[in-house]
């Protein structure tokens, strides 16, 4: 069983640490709440330096790279702020976020705590979430550029703790990068019901098998189905009810390959083994039978090339860093309502 870091996983039924004075009234403790996360412009509340290559030790003990670790401080700043804002949120915002000395603890902790059942206690899935997360640099580099995705791109999104415990697209990724890994791993059982709970949990239903890149953002999500053999690359916008899947007809590598830079509207049909070249776009509703080459437009059903098959029009900009939708309109659309 994998060892913890920073802060052990809490529950929310033991004794509130924030409490100075333990028969202190209800009201006192909020206030007394208040004062002690209510300050987030207050750097000497906190002191932390970043991860260094060794991921067995906190923030607290070792020296490394500041790019890091800057993201975790703001979010516990945030975190601060947020509680100060609504101080009755103060318990769910001390168990999910300050009461961690990591985000990878703290991402462990949330994930167990969302997709735990009576047959699956929250203590097991962090004891797996933990020991994965602390041991691949590699997930959670892409578990802090995907944060960055989201808040840059999506105008909902009011801060990294918003997305971190609010986005159900976010956590279905996070939980798919564990899930993957216990796919490579051979653990295949374990992956398969990680899977499973995502789906039914975040609506979201990604195969473990299937390879995603980094500064992925799943807008709002709900409905989005990802085969076995799909490969996404790195910053690519994935918006709701689309599906990357095969045709049905056939066995092996049998899903699309989505290049990086890529912008899938809502209710995109993907299907087969095709591939979407690197910064194009897909309008939303369309279906895609065919390869769509780099930096192009594909729109309807079927999807058709914005400009037409021998002459399309190039995209001058990354559509899955602009959330840009509606370029080029006029010229696929014969009218404007």
């Amino acid at each position: 069983m994998a060892a913890c870091i920073g802060a052990s996983r809490t529950v929310i039924t033991e004794p509130n640490p924030l409490s100075c004075d333990p028969n202190r009234s209800q009201i006192e403790d909020q206030s007394y709440k208040y004062v002690n996360f209510g300050r987030p412009n207050c750097p000497d509340l906190v002191s932390y330096v970043p991860f260094c290559p060794d991921r067995s030790k906190t923030t607290d003990e070792v020296v490394g790279d500041k790019d890091e670790v800057d993201l975790w401080l703001k979010m516990k700043e945030e975190a601060k702020c947020d509680v100060e804002q609504e101080p009755v949120l103060s318990n769910y915002y001390y168990n999910s976020i300050l009461s961690h000395d990591s985000l990878e603890s703290a991402l462990a902790n949330h994930l167990s705590m969302k997709l735990s059942n009576y047959s699956l206690p929250s203590g097991t899935l962090f004891d797996i979430f933990q020991g994965l997360v602390v041991e691949d640099y590699e997930i959670m580099r892409a578990v802090k550029d995907d944060l960055r995705a989201v808040k840059e791109r999506d105008p909902a999104c009011a801060s990294y703790v918003h997305c971190f415990l609010n986005f159900k697209g976010f956590l279905a990724c996070q939980a798919h990068r564990v899930a993957h890994k216990l796919w490579s791993q051979g653990r295949k059982v374990l992956a398969l019901l990680i899977q499973n709970r995502v789906s039914e949990v975040f609506a979201v239903d990604i195969h473990p098998g299937a390879r995603i890149g980094r500064g992925i953002l799943f807008d709002h999500a709900t409905g989005v189905v990802i085969g076995e053999t799909a490969v996404i690359g790195n910053n690519v916008s994935i918006l709701h009810n689309v599906t990357l899947g095969g045709t049905g007809k056939a066995c092996g590598d049998r899903h699309p390959k989505i290049g990086d830079g890529v912008l899938i509207g809502a209710g995109t049909c993907i299907l087969g083994n095709i591939k979407i070249g690197d910064g194009a776009k897909i309008g939303a509703g369309s279906v895609v039978l065919k390869d769509v080459p780099p930096r192009t437009t594909a729109a309807g059903n079927p999807a058709r090339l914005v400009g037409g098959k021998d002459n399309p029009i190039k995209l001058d900009k990354i559509p899955g860093l602009t959330m840009d939708h509606t370029s080029h309109i006029t010229e696929w659309s014969d009218y404007v309502i």
